[in-house]
C-alpha cells in the first residue's frame, strides 16, 4: 500500500466531487456556481478568446491516457519550468480535464487561453499562460 499525498490525491478528489453540491441547472442556483455562471447584465459583452493565432508553447505536457487529477498535478509540477508570460500546452484525454484545467488556472491565477480538440477524438490541447 502506497502512503503519500500523490497516491491518495485521486481518491480525495473523487470524494470531494461526490459530496459537492453541483447544480443541475440555473434554476437550482440563480446566482450561479462553478457549473452555471451568474447571469450577465443585459447588454454586457460576452467574453471572447484572444484574437489571432495562439502563441507557440514553451513547454508541452503529454498527459494523454492519464485520469484526472494527474494532468493537473503534472501541470502544477512543471509550470515553474517556463518563464512568466510564456505558455504551456497540456495534452489530455480525460473528459474531466475540460473543466479541471480552466478551474485550476482560475484558482492559481494563471491565464487559461484556449482548448482545442485533437484530431480523431484523441483528447484536447489546453493552452495556459504562466502569470507569476
Amino acid at each position: 500500500m502506497a502512503y503519500g499525498f500523490l497516491s491518495n490525491l485521486p481518491g480525495i478528489v473523487a470524494a470531494l466531487r461526490d459530496t459537492a453540491s453541483i447544480a443541475s441547472g440555473p434554476e437550482d442556483h440563480p446566482g450561479g456556481n462553478r457549473v452555471t455562471p451568474p447571469p450577465r447584465p443585459s447588454g454586457a459583452p460576452r467574453p471572447t478568446p484572444a484574437p489571432g493565432p495562439a502563441p507557440p508553447p514553451a513547454l508541452t505536457i503529454d498527459a494523454l491516457g492519464k485520469k484526472c487529477p494527474i494532468p493537473i498535478i503534472m501541470l502544477a509540477d512543471r509550470i515553474g519550468e517556463v518563464a512568466m508570460g510564456q505558455t504551456i500546452q497540456v495534452l489530455a484525454s480525460d473528459p474531466a480535464s475540460r473543466t479541471d484545467v480552466p478551474a485550476w488556472c482560475g484558482l492559481k491565477s494563471h491565464e487559461f487561453l484556449r482548448a482545442t480538440e485533437l484530431p480523431g477524438d484523441a483528447g484536447w490541447a489546453f493552452l495556459v499562460r504562466r502569470c507569476y
